[in-house]
């Protein structure tokens, strides 16, 4: 079974730095469909290990000067608080009880939702707000808006460990749309290591993650990403998230029903 996780870690790692969508849209559900992990422990799990990935992420990015460190500072303004509460609600109400583990189910099933809609949409949300530069918020709406963004990611993180990759990027493009992508990327991924970091204390807290079946998938997972992101030069983007996109719609399908 440790062999099985592993090669799923690589599968997820591959297909992340092919497209550049979070783990937890690909880990999450895996884990609860494939493998029948509980969905509280797959969510815990897979947090623990996007602290871990995206903290290497981050490193590389700062180097470069890629990260917009004001904006990260808005998010997780709005995100670190969401996550903690988020976190003692779970904890009130019973993180491992059944009937919360279904809510859980469904919930990653509409953020799986969301990173489709983020997949298939994001070019043309950015073409539409190029296009109407007078609708762009400016000053303290737009610090408004990115605070209030980071509390619906850690909220949304938190109960589901998606929300961080495809859904963080593309409110950002919504929010600062003069941001380069690499810039968009690796903000992106800096807010998302203190919020996953946050959110995965607080599943550890409440006893689901399991340990081993974490330190398998990241066996397999830096491999493939590093490979993953090789192959993405010479494989076309557009027909990579086409085909995840249809992925995870019948992923999230499958989880409601």
């Amino acid at each position: 079974m440790l062999l099985t996780y592993v090669v799923s870690g690589f599968a997820v790692g591959l297909l992340v730095g092919m497209t550049g969508v979070g783990g937890g849209s690909l880990m999450t559900p895996l884990l609860t469909l494939l493998f029948g992990v509980p969905p509280s422990v797959a969510v815990g799990t897979d947090l623990a290990f996007a602290a871990v990935t995206k903290s290497a992420g981050t490193v590389t990015h700062r180097l470069r000067g890629t990260i917009r460190w004001d904006i990260v500072r808005r998010l997780c303004i709005g995100a670190l608080p969401a996550a903690v509460l988020t976190t003692l609600a779970l904890k009130y109400y019973g993180a491992l009880d059944p009937k919360l583990g279904q809510l859980i189910r469904y919930s990653i099933a509409g953020s799986v939702l969301l990173t489709v809609t983020a997949l298939l949409f994001k070019t043309k949300i950015l073409a539409w707000i190029n296009a109407k530069p007078s609708r762009q918020l400016q000053g303290r709406a737009l610090m408004l808006a990115t605070v209030v963004s980071g509390a619906v990611l850690g909220v949304l993180v938190t109960v589901s460990s998606i929300g961080a990759g495809a859904i963080g990027a593309t409110l950002l493009v919504m929010l600062y749309p003069s941001m380069s992508s690499a810039e968009v990327a690796g903000t992106d991924i800096a807010y998302a290591v203190p919020l996953t970091a946050i959110a995965a204390l607080g599943h550890w807290w409440l006893g689901s993650i399991d340990w081993q079946l974490l330190g398998s998938l990241l066996i397999g997972s830096v491999p493939g990403i590093t490979l993953g992101s090789w192959a993405a030069r010479s494989v076309p983007e557009r027909y990579l998230r086409g085909l995840l996109a249809c992925t995870l719609t019948g992923v999230a399908v499958k989880l409601i029903w």
